[in-house]
């Protein structure tokens, strides 16, 4: 069974820096692509970055590319999620998932994933 527990969030000001880890049982970082998504209050889940299983290409959507980098660590089986320049929008419960999308279209649906974690809230001020 895999399990994925993420960490880092916490109340930041606009501009500030913010590093999440994604904590992920046995091989999971190898065996799965892995993403980050995010859920706004009263708002559907946001793709927000992937990182594939084979060859670690990433993707990532148009709001936080530039701002955000997804990286992953074998040795450690973690994903983190690297936010700098964050915003009031940015402002969200933050979740990874484990899954096997083919593209980047597919990385960016939910349904494509087949493990979350319990997320993390992620609050930035103005």
């Amino acid at each position: 069974q895999v399990q994925l527990v993420e960490s880092g969030g916490g109340l930041v000001q606009a501009g500030d820096s913010l590093r999440l880890s994604c904590a992920a049982s046995g091989r999971t970082t190898i065996t799965y692509s892995m993403a980050w998504f995010r859920q706004a209050p009263g708002k559907e889940r946001e793709f927000v970055a992937a990182i594939f299983r084979f060859g670690g290409g990433t993707y990532y959507s148009d709001s936080v590319k530039g701002r955000f980098t997804i990286s992953k660590d074998g040795a450690e089986n973690t994903v983190y999620l690297q936010m700098n320049s964050l915003e009031p929008e940015d402002t969200a419960v933050y979740s990874c998932a484990a899954g096997r999308p083919k593209t980047t279209s597919q990385a960016m649906n939910v349904m494509n994933y087949d493990y979350w974690g319990q997320g993390t809230q992620v609050t930035v001020s103005s």
